[in-house]
């Protein structure tokens, strides 16, 4: 069964995952990753994301894939008891991702029942494919050519963003989709 626990920035959801997960979070490691993040000039979410997985007693193993090799990426993974995607530039995220072939390895693990988190681009990265919106730049995931195929988790679009207004009129955007 596949889990799933997708938001708009998860700092502000953190405490409902200790009912959502049904487990004891204390203890558990969770993989990290902070990819899409890199080319944000700020990016304080990353941290009170992490902080907000310590606060559950999770113990916070970073993966930034980027840099990573295969072999760490595959361990990382592997023995993490929870991934964690955080948010950034999606196009970026997703080129990363497929160069290291940890998109691959992160499907096998959702699919074999291991819980998923992910924020903003982490939460878009499970649809069939990555959407472009007006906070992402494109250009940051030159490696793409044009093909924006996901993780192809879920079969719908998400907007997580919804509320929000990051990226215009929520209605016009939806529409978009």
């Amino acid at each position: 069964m596949r889990k799933l626990f997708l938001a708009s920035y998860f700092t502000e959801v953190a405490s409902l995952l200790p009912d959502f997960i049904k487990e004891e979070l204390a203890g558990k490691n969770v993989a990290f990753i902070p990819t899409a993040a890199l080319h944000e000039e700020e990016a304080p979410y990353i941290d009170t994301d992490r902080a907000a997985l310590q606060e559950l007693g999770l113990i916070v193993e970073d993966l930034e894939v980027s840099n990573a090799s295969y072999e760490v990426i595959e361990k990382n993974i592997s023995n993490a008891d929870y991934i964690f995607v955080d948010g950034g530039n999606t196009f970026f995220l997703l080129q990363e991702l497929r160069r290291k072939g940890a998109d691959k390895l992160i499907a096998q693990h959702i699919e074999k029942g291991k819980l998923y988190m992910g924020t903003s681009a982490g939460s878009l990265l499970v649809q069939k494919n990555i959407i472009a919106n007006d906070g992402d730049n494109p250009e940051l995931g030159p490696g793409l050519d044009s093909d924006f195929s996901a993780l192809s988790i879920i079969d719908f679009y998400l907007y997580v963003h919804y509320g929000h207004n990051y990226y215009g009129n929520d209605d016009e955007c939806i529409r978009a989709i």
